[in-house]
């Protein structure tokens, strides 16, 4: 909140483009009764994700219509933060409702770096209580959901994938899996941008040595390392695995400078170039991956060969558009604006 106008919250930048489902002020898409909350509406802090969550849920009236007693008044798809808080909102309610998450209570949390700082605010969550403590890393947040399940009670249905969402006729939604399907008076889709990562569209990128996330970083003792990106999840990446004995990292970027990442982690990827443990490549991005090798370019056009096992890539999230239109919620690409 700038009293002078002076600072703007946008989306997307006037060149890049950041495709959003198009949803109004009370979350809900062009589709009424289904709703979109948390990163995969843009919203990326866990904090803010979370308050969303709970916003939606609240703003919802399950009497707007009378549904059959084997429906539930409320599908949530999802459970990081946004689908947990939403959750946890709806059993506080009385709401009649279904969780389902295709891997664990936490969602794309878990495959996050190591010690991953992830919440700097204290939060309250529902049902459960305050959660206080300035700095929560990735471990803690996600012992701290699950005694946050455990303790409210809330049922989750993991490791379920949601494969369609379809609009009944007199109202609500069929909501199928692969093996299974629910109805539903209203449907929250909470599942995040980070499980379609961006990819370089590079040959060889489909080899077994490139991954877009980076769970057991001692793995790669040893190995010589290559992370593309520049923002924070690259540089904690590369900092991860330059703590590793005897590997060698490099970070390849389109930038001149880490100005995407958090000034602590812009100061401890400074240090670490100081002190040798790992290398940037500025202005440049990686043109093929061959295995045991990548080709570069930097802007000048020079290409280079240089010896790697492993291709981490951090180019961000797309948003899954195929599975969003076929539910009929319409996408915007937004440049540069709000």
């Amino acid at each position: 909140s700038c009293p002078v106008d002076a600072i703007r919250l946008v989306f997307g930048t006037a060149r890049r483009g950041v495709d959003l489902p198009r949803i109004i002020e009370n979350f809900e898409t062009n589709v009424p009764g289904i709703f979109v909350v948390g990163e995969l509406g843009g919203m990326g802090l866990i904090r803010n994700a979370f308050e969303q969550g709970i916003q939606c849920v609240s703003g919802l009236d399950r009497k707007t219509r009378e549904i059959p007693e084997t429906s539930f008044d409320l599908a949530i798809v999802g459970c990081g933060p946004a689908g947990l808080a939403a959750a946890l909102t709806a059993k506080e309610l009385g709401f009649r409702t279904v969780v389902l998450e295709r891997e664990d209570v936490g969602g794309t949390v878990r495959h996050y770096p190591r010690k991953k700082l992830v919440m700097t605010e204290p939060v309250k969550v529902p049902g459960y209580g305050m959660i206080g403590a300035r700095e929560i890393v990735k471990e803690e947040l996600i012992g701290i959901w699950e005694d946050v399940v455990e303790k409210t009670g809330l049922e989750i249905q993991t490791g379920v994938t949601v494969t369609g969402i379809e609009g009944l006729e007199d109202g609500g939604f069929r909501v199928a899996t692969g093996d299974d399907e629910y109805t539903a008076a209203n449907v929250i889709l909470a599942i995040g941008r980070r499980g379609v990562p961006r990819k370089l569209g590079i040959p060889g990128e489909g080899r077994s040595n490139v991954a877009y996330a980076l769970r057991e970083p001692e793995a790669y003792a040893g190995d010589r390392v290559t992370v593309v990106g520049g923002g924070d999840s690259a540089v904690e990446a590369a900092l991860s695995l330059a703590a590793q004995p005897g590997t060698e990292v490099r970070v390849a970027y389109r930038g001149e400078a880490f100005a995407r990442a958090k000034p602590k982690n812009r100061n401890r990827i400074g240090k670490a170039l100081t002190e040798g443990s790992l290398s940037v490549l500025w202005s440049t991005r990686v043109l093929e991956n061959r295995g045991s090798e990548i080709l570069v370019q930097d802007l000048s056009g020079s290409q280079q060969r240089l010896p790697n096992d492993h291709l981490f890539v951090f180019a961000g999230g797309e948003l899954p558009t195929p599975f969003l239109q076929s539910c009929g919620i319409s996408v915007d690409t937004k440049f540069g604006e709000p």
